[in-house]
């Protein structure tokens, strides 16, 4: 259920903003607008990364159990909900970078900020 949920966001956002990036100029569209085609920006990397996540950690896993590796606890794929979970602050970081980038305020240090906020972000999620 939750794969078709994101699947169905995923292409509804694709559609959405494709929409309105070919009627509307940013002059025109204000600043709810903009938050818009970012928010959709947003729910597009999300969709795409919790995908990435999941299938990237069913074809490592299925690598590990491939090549002899003599471990105590052998390496478990992600469930969806969790990747999706870690997906929810992965997907943020190039969200924010892009809009930094839009207004001009993007250099190293504010990457290296948003860096770290995504490794606090993955290591609350980790834990918890």
């Amino acid at each position: 259920m939750l794969g078709r949920i994101i699947a169905a966001s995923v292409i509804i956002a694709g559609i959405l903003l494709v929409i309105m990036l070919q009627t509307t100029t940013p002059t025109t569209v204000g600043p709810v607008g903009l938050l818009a085609v970012f928010f959709l920006l947003y729910v597009i990397a999300l969709g795409v990364m919790t995908e990435l996540l999941w299938v990237g950690s069913k074809l490592l896993s299925g690598l590990g159990r491939r090549v002899v590796i003599m471990s105590k606890k052998p390496i478990q794929p992600l469930t969806l909900a969790r990747s999706y979970y870690y997906s929810t602050i992965l997907a943020l970081g190039p969200v924010i970078l892009l809009a930094m980038a839009s207004i001009g305020s993007l250099g190293i240090y504010e990457t290296l900020l948003v860096i770290l906020f995504m490794a606090v972000g993955t290591l609350y999620i980790s834990k918890r």
